[in-house]
Order: C-alpha cells, then structure tokens, then sequence
C-alpha cells in the first residue's frame, strides 16, 4: 500500500553526484572490484574479491529471489514523486549491460517513513552494483543514456513486505 510523504518544501533539487563508497555506506555497500583485498583464482587467470556486501533476510520463509531488470533510458533532470523500501531484505543491483545510472537513498525517520529532506543521488557507472540496506528508502532503478539490464537479489516471500511505496507530496527533482 502507498502512502504520501510531505517532503516538507515545496520543491526541491538535487544535484547528482559519481557513486563513491563511503559516503553510500548509510545507506549499503558499493559491490565493485577493487574496493577490498583480492585472492587470486582460477589458476592466476582472475581476481576474486569476496564477501562484496551481507545478503540479509528477517523472514524465514522469504527465498532468495534473483531477477533481471530491463530498465528503459531517462535523461536528467528527473523528478523523484516516490520511494520505496523493502523492509526485511537486502536489496542488490548488479550491472549487466549498462553505461550509467542514477541511485536516489534517503535515510529513514523515527515514524518509519523517509526524509526526503536528506535525499542524496548518486550517478553509477559500468561495473558498480549497489546492495541496499534492509529498510533503505530508495527510487526506483533509473537507467542514464541507453538501456540498461541488472542482475537483482531480494529475499521475497510475495508479501506486502517485500516492497513497501511511499509517494512524495512534492517532487524532488536530480540533476
């Protein structure tokens, strides 16, 4: 079930900024190779970095589920009008074919629902995943310049838990 969410300004702008990890961690993990300490694997021929983010569910019925998103290409500025979350799952994103995309987070309040007022978005490009907190408010997937396919990992039981939505009274608009 949706609910509306006052973003307490009329409008707001954001400006997007290049997917860096540390400043992403309140919200997840960046999966990237490179960003920890790799083992060499396959007799020399890769680098295998593990334990690239948690894969965390609160629900024990709830199964691994691994889809693929197509996402069709959007140009900026766009205006964020909703948020989503999923409450007991982690959430991945990892790029299958794609050049850049944008990522929008906000932290969560008391009430449990997002402050807008702390939205940040970040521009991702090729061989930078994302994997959201359980209960990070997020936007939807937004492929930048051409289409784009991830490879996505939630736990998901069919529930209303799996994926709660939250409209925005005002737009937030990312440049």
């Amino acid at each position: 079930m949706a609910r509306t969410v006052r973003s307490g300004i009329l409008e707001k702008m954001i400006h997007a900024r290049p997917l860096d990890a540390e400043a992403f961690k309140p919200f997840g993990r960046v999966i990237s190779a490179g960003l920890q300490a790799g083992s060499e694997a396959n007799q020399g021929t890769a680098v295998r970095f593990d334990f690239c983010t948690d894969l965390l569910s609160t629900r024990p019925e709830a199964k691994a589920n691994l889809a693929v998103f197509r996402s069709t290409a959007r140009t900026l500025p766009l205006d964020v009008v909703l948020l989503e979350r999923h409450p007991c799952s982690t959430q991945v994103f990892i790029p299958m074919v794609v050049t850049r995309y944008l990522v929008c987070v906000a932290p969560t309040l008391p009430d449990g629902s997002p402050d807008v007022s702390k939205l940040q978005a970040f521009v991702c490009g090729p061989g930078q995943g994302v994997s959201y907190a359980p209960g990070t408010w997020h936007h939807p997937m937004v492929s930048l310049d051409t289409q784009a396919e991830f490879a996505m990992l939630a736990w998901e039981d069919g529930g209303p838990r799996d994926c709660e939505i939250q409209k925005l009274i005002s737009p937030v608009s990312i440049t």
